[in-house]
C-alpha cells in the first residue's frame, strides 16, 4: 500500500515534466520558423536559436536529432495544422473549394513569420539536396490532388465544363496563391493579397461553371 501511495504522489511530477518539455518543444518549433523566415534554413544556427528560446544547443538536441530534423519538424507541424483547420473535410463544390482557398490566405496574412518561412524555403527547396526538397515535392503533389478531386467529381456531374482539366487548374491555383503570397511579403502593409486572391479565383470560376457562375458575393 504504501509503496502504491508513493507511486501515486509521483504521478503529477512526471506529467508536469511532460508538460514543460512539450513547451519547450513547442517554443523551439516557433523561435525556428522567426530564424528561417528570416535567414532561410542554411544560414540559420541551433546555437542561435537554442540562445534565443534560452536553453543551451545540447538542450535543443535534446528535442530534436539534428538541425534537419528541426526543419522537417516545423514543416510537419505547420502543415497538419492547416489541415485541421482547413481541410479537416473535403470540399463538396467548386465554391467551397475557392472560398476555403481565400480562408487560408487571409489565415497567412494573420502569421507572417510562418508565411514568410514558407516561401524562404520553398524557394531555396528548389535545390535537390536541401532537406525539405522531398517535403515541398511530397506537399504539392497532395495540395494537387486534394483540390483536384472536388473539381473532377464537379465536372462529372455537370457543373463544370467538360473541357475543364481539373489537376490543371489545382496546379495553377497552388501557383497563383503562392505568387500572390510571395508579393504579399513584399510590401504586407500596401498589398491587398486576400482581395486579389478572391477577384482571381471569382474570375476562374466564371470561365469554368457551365452556367458561368462565380464566387458568392461577400456577406
Amino acid at each position: 500500500m504504501e509503496r502504491s501511495q508513493e507511486q501515486k504522489s509521483r504521478r503529477p511530477a512526471v506529467r508536469g515534466s511532460y508538460a514543460v518539455g512539450d513547451e519547450r518543444r513547442a517554443r523551439i518549433l516557433d523561435t525556428a520558423v522567426e530564424h528561417y523566415a528570416r535567414w532561410g534554413f542554411h544560414a540559420s544556427s541551433l546555437a542561435r536559436i537554442a540562445k534565443d528560446v534560452g536553453i543551451t544547443q545540447g538542450g535543443l538536441l535534446h528535442h530534436f536529432r539534428s538541425k534537419e530534423d528541426l526543419l522537417v519538424s516545423v514543416l510537419r507541424r505547420s502543415d497538419e495544422q492547416d489541415v485541421e483547420r482547413f481541410f479537416s473535410r473535403e470540399p463538396a463544390t467548386p465554391v467551397e473549394v475557392f472560398e476555403l482557398l481565400v480562408e487560408l490566405a487571409a489565415h497567412n496574412a494573420e502569421r507572417p513569420g510562418r508565411t514568410k518561412m514558407f516561401n524562404v524555403l520553398a524557394g531555396e527547396a528548389g535545390e535537390p539536396g536541401h532537406p525539405a526538397h522531398d517535403f515541398f515535392v511530397r506537399r504539392y503533389r497532395t495540395v494537387i490532388a486534394k483540390t483536384a478531386a472536388p473539381l473532377r467529381a464537379a465536372v462529372e456531374r455537370g457543373e463544370l465544363r467538360p473541357d475543364t482539366d481539373p489537376e490543371g487548374v489545382a496546379a495553377e491555383l497552388a501557383a497563383v496563391m503562392d505568387g500572390l503570397q510571395l508579393q504579399w511579403a513584399l510590401a504586407p502593409d500596401t498589398y491587398d493579397m486576400v482581395g486579389r486572391l478572391r477577384s482571381y479565383l471569382d474570375r476562374l470560376l466564371r470561365s469554368v461553371t457551365v452556367d458561368g457562375a462565380g464566387l458568392p458575393a461577400r456577406r
